[in-house]
């Protein structure tokens, strides 16, 4: 006799899995396999769950409740989403997922049946990146979690009999129906990312919490505060909010903000867990999500680390949004800020001279735009750092005007600062303006990962290898899943060939490499492979980059890679020798 049971399935598949494969087929295998691995099956696990079926790119689950699976769901999402933030949009790994609760036939490990092809279809038809689940999954957890959903309506599912009343993730729980019925007035955004910190809430009915709570959230207010390119909406107009139910689409209004960060505090013994997460108060759309778990003994302590991982974290999420809405806009229609987006959109993915020449758009619409004229300095001296060619003279001079003005009208803009000081450093040999520049930037806002970044590189010019990576791990805590990050080990592995470490600077070059090949990734590699004795490995790196790079040669030595000191220089220059480089 067929057994049969009550369960929540949840469906999910990658979006677009056989786009990447076509392109490329084993990186998708292994980013597949590696969300399984890491984030997935821990995922449901963690969550009470059992993973019963794998079809390809997709996958099914059973739950024992509604909650646990939409609660399993959430969670994965946010960190596959988090996951994909590293790479392009034609590159991203994201998932749909659907749950339906329904009767399911049992044949040994395997389920089958309605409850089971519900939850597939549901699954069709999710947005990406998003959830979609039955009316017998949402009677069941709209007062139990916290986040809404959007009705939409019944829908006609291919080979289910009847229509089924689908709901759609959509944010944080929204107000009552009355009050969502007279919008509040919407005020204007502001030309930059705009963003409100609301109170976090208290979840552990303990009054001293609430002060933890608030006293939290006024550091990650006053911390973003300190990003010049942000719009923060002060203390008093976030803290109007505190301890009601709040729809984020009108707090988007009201407050004239396209981001809203929120998050809770919950204390269990002597644990306590902060959770917060990072909406587009348009839609409702969820960008970032992460939770910290610490001790009360060292409560401030953990304050402290939530206020730096979060504001580390967000910063970055802003701005690749912000890349990606500027995308979306019609040609006819960009602003000096939005050539500025576009043209960081092309640096990222590697089209420098491209990204130049908007940076100049955004500087024609804006003389003062300090921003602006420090990036259009990074590009050209990227162009130099990448291939390992000097600059022209012309070209040369150019940057160092940009940066020369960026640097003075910056203020007290931290990522202007920065840029200019690795700028000035790099292609002008002024190290201590440069290391200045930097430490500047890094006093006005130490949660600035390009700031930690740019310290590191002028660092390693002016022979300070320990003083490098440590920058350089920081600006990783900071950011783990920035692009920088390949920039950042690179540098590392300059820093550890001068302090001798030869084999741990080939490991972390090879990491760099995986995601770009230019001539400072392959040269850190092929200096320390030589030292460490690899010298085959380093010959055929050394091929790969004159196949690359054709014009590239040892002299190229004091402006490729320009170390203050010239005994590092010769150092590096005979490394680069024995591994078969031309003079």
């Amino acid at each position: 006799m067929t057994q049969r049971r009550l369960a929540a399935i949840l469906a999910a598949d990658v979006v677009g899995y056989s786009r990447l494969v076509s392109a490329d087929e084993a990186d998708a295998l292994t980013r597949l396999s590696m969300l399984r691995r890491e984030i997935i099956e821990p995922g449901i696990t963690k969550h009470s769950g059992r993973l019963f079926k794998i079809m390809g790119d997709g996958f099914l689950a059973e739950f024992a409740s509604a909650v646990q699976a939409v609660n399993c769901a959430i969670a994965i999402q946010a960190e596959v989403e988090q996951a994909a933030s590293a790479f392009d949009d034609a590159r991203k790994m994201r998932l749909r997922i659907g749950i339906h609760v329904g009767d399911v036939m049992v044949e040994g490990d395997d389920l089958m049946g309605d409850g089971v092809n519900i939850a597939a279809r549901l699954e069709s038809i999710a947005a990406p990146g998003g959830l979609s689940i039955s009316r017998a999954v949402h009677d069941q957890v709209r007062d139990r979690i916290d986040v809404a959903f959007d009705d939409k309506d019944e829908i006609a599912l291919k080979n289910i009999a009847r229509p089924v009343q689908v709901f759609a993730l959509a944010g944080s729980k929204s107000m009552t129906a009355k009050q969502a019925s007279v919008p509040a007035p919407a005020l204007a955004l502001p030309d930059k990312p705009s963003i409100a910190v609301l109170p976090f809430q208290n979840m552990s009915g303990d009054p001293e919490q609430e002060y933890f709570a608030d006293g939290m959230v006024e550091d990650i207010i006053t911390a973003l505060s300190r990003f010049k390119s942000l719009f923060v909406i002060a203390r008093n107009s976030s803290f109007t909010y505190k301890g009601k139910a709040v729809d984020i689409k009108q707090v988007g209004r009201e407050l004239g903000v396209r981001y809203v960060l929120e998050g809770s505090v919950r204390k269990a013994g002597s644990r306590v867990r902060i959770t917060g997460q990072l909406i587009e108060a348009a839609t409702g759309s969820h960008i970032w999500a992460d939770k910290f778990d610490g001790g009360l003994e060292d409560v401030f302590g953990l304050q402290d680390q939530v206020t730096t991982s979060v504001v580390g974290l967000i910063a970055p999420k802003l701005v690749q949004a912000e890349i990606e809405r500027a995308l979306q806009k019609p040609t006819d229609r960009l602003d000096g800020y939005d050539f500025y987006l576009r043209g960081m959109a092309s640096l990222y993915r590697g089209a420098v001279p491209e990204a130049y020449e908007l940076f100049k758009k955004a500087i024609g619409q804006d003389p003062e735009y300090a921003a602006a004229y420090a990036v259009a300095a990074s590009a050209l001296m990227r162009q130099q750092a990448d291939s390992g060619v000097t600059l022209t003279d012309e070209m040369r001079t150019e940057a160092l005007r940009f940066a020369e003005l960026g640097s003075r009208l910056a203020n007290e803009d931290a990522l202007a600062l920065a840029r200019c000081g690795h700028v000035v450093t790099y292609l002008g040999h002024e190290y201590d303006r440069g290391a200045s520049l930097v430490e500047q930037a890094v006093a006005l806002n130490p949660n600035l990962a390009m700031a930690w970044h740019s310290r590191g590189w002028v660092s390693l010019m002016c022979a300070q290898p320990e003083r490098a990576i440590e920058s350089f791990d920081r600006m990783i805590r900071l950011s783990p899943l920035d692009p920088l990050r390949m920039g950042a080990w690179t540098g590392t592995s300059f820093a550890l060939f001068h302090l001798g470490r030869y084999d741990d600077g080939a490991a972390v070059a090879v990491k760099s490499i995986q995601y770009r090949t230019d001539a400072q990734t392959l040269g850190a590699y092929i200096m320390n492979s030589v030292r460490a004795g690899r010298v085959a490995e380093a010959r055929e790196a050394a091929a790969r980059l004159l196949k690359l790079q054709p014009d590239f040669r040892v002299s190229h030595v004091k402006e490729a890679f320009p170390i203050r000191s010239l005994d590092e220089r010769e150092r590096i220059a005979a490394a680069l020798r024995d591994a078969g480089l031309p003079h």
